[in-house]
């Protein structure tokens, strides 16, 4: 996969970031503030999802997050 793939469910309230295919996914890992990273059978990070990405204010008043990616 050469592309970067961002997603946010609304529902569920998270962002998921792929750096790799998702369907490589192999175990996911849950790491400190909300963060669980997602990696494929080598141990290799291959994304990562956030959860409560928008807080219940946030979400009330129907905010948009602009979301930034930057690739070198």
């Amino acid at each position: 996969m050469n592309k970067l793939k961002v997603s946010y469910d609304r529902e569920g309230n998270t962002l998921s970031v792929w750096f790799d295919d998702p369907k490589k996914e192999y175990v996911c890992e849950e790491s400190d503030d909300d963060v669980v990273l997602v990696k494929d059978r080598r141990g290799r990070v291959i994304g990562f999802e956030r959860l409560n990405y928008l807080s219940a204010k946030q979400r009330k008043e129907g905010l948009s997050i602009p979301v930034e990616v930057q690739m070198a």
